[in-house]
């Protein structure tokens, strides 16, 4: 049974995207066909991040005008022989509902196990009622205190709606931080968002690098193996939450 996972966010800038492509990457590399699709319209990156900006013909922006059908919008990823893409439409006042992603995501599970969908940032509706539908939420915050109190009103408006599947992402986590005491620790920030955490992604150049070349993390760098871990455990594996501040 394929798995739709939401990476969602109230504010921009958390890297939202950079996990969508990496938790792909990861997924992708333990053989499991795995699809992202993009929805943050005018702003779409992911072509870059996986390495495919020359190769899309169509996009999501295609589909909702019926100009070709889903499968024309997905692009297999070159180096990542188990990862497809349907970029965003480059349109910024594009507009899509819920239902139509909910029916693209319905036709999409019969060829892949694990279907990503990168969310907009912010708070408005047509987010929650995309997200809602998903089997999985992944929330991400920095442990900037106001992300992490954007996050938090995230959570809140899910559970608000009967949503429970919901787990958190705490991005970009250094020492520096902490040391600023902008939060206390990251039991604070689990505290605030009130969801229960997923996976540490520390502070790490190697991400910025490798979604700008459109390549995936050397298997050596922290991140990676912070990434490896977060889609282990979404898989149902046990695999126990080791955290280095870096």
């Amino acid at each position: 049974m394929s798995k739709i996972i939401a990476v969602t966010s109230g504010k921009g800038g958390t890297g939202k995207s950079s996990i969508c492509s990496e938790l792909g990457f990861a997924l992708a590399k333990q053989n499991n066909r795995t699809l992202i699709i993009e929805l943050d319209f005018g702003l779409r990156c992911l072509d870059i991040m996986l390495g495919v900006k020359n190769d899309i013909k169509y996009d999501l922006g295609n589909v909702l005008k019926g100009e070709c059908d889903i499968y024309k919008a997905t692009t297999q990823v070159k180096i990542a022989s188990n990862l497809s893409i349907v970029c965003a439409p480059e349109d910024p006042f594009a507009t899509v509902n819920a239902e139509q992603i909910s029916n693209i995501c319905n036709e999409m599970r019969k060829y892949y196990e694990y279907i990503i969908v990168d969310t907009s940032a912010g708070t408005n509706a047509s987010v929650f009622d995309v997200v809602e539908q998903s089997d999985l939420i992944l929330i991400n915050t920095t442990p900037d205190p106001i992300c992490v109190r954007d996050a938090r009103t995230m959570s809140d408006e899910f559970y608000k709606r009967g949503n429970k599947k919901q787990r958190l992402i705490i991005n970009k986590v250094n020492r520096d931080l902490f040391n600023e005491a902008l939060v206390e620790d990251l039991d604070e920030i689990i505290d605030t968002v009130g969801v229960q955490l997923i996976g540490v992604i520390p502070d790490d150049d190697a991400v910025v690098v490798a979604t700008a070349k459109g390549q995936p993390l050397p298997s050596n760098s922290p991140a990676f193996k912070a990434f490896d871990a977060i889609s282990r455990r979404i898989k149902g594996q046990d695999v126990p939450l080791s955290v280095k501040i870096v």
